[in-house]
């Protein structure tokens, strides 16, 4: 199993626990995140490399990596993704390196797999 496998669980087996709580507030937040990243006046693909940005300003390395993988579904190649993330470095500054060099290696994961667009 890879890094990208075993996130991919953990984020399973966590949102399952949280949904089990059956709290209806959560569950509208789960709705709410779900809906934000469809197609809209921005597309769905769009969406997600602007969640891959701000994931990596917030540095949430979670988030990086879910994104990374919606990104690559989505089409995205690795150059576009890169450059994506130059962008939140360019934002977020140097406390954004930790998860940048996060991000580089789920990308690299990703790559490995065949995932991503060329």
């Amino acid at each position: 199993m890879d890094r990208v496998d075993e996130f991919q669980s953990r984020r399973e087996e966590g949102n399952r626990a949280v949904l089990d709580l059956d709290h209806l507030g959560i569950k509208r937040f789960y709705n709410l995140d779900t809906n934000t990243y469809r197609d809209g006046a921005l597309p769905a693909k769009v969406k997600e490399l602007l969640g891959l940005v701000a994931s990596l300003v917030l540095r949430c390395n979670d988030c990086v990596d879910y994104h990374l993988i919606q990104c690559a579904k989505a089409g995205w190649r690795k150059e576009e993704l890169v450059d994506a993330m130059n962008v939140a470095l360019v934002v977020g500054g140097s406390i954004v390196i930790p998860h940048l060099r996060h991000a580089a290696l789920t990308l690299k994961t990703l790559e490995e797999r065949g995932e991503l667009a060329s």
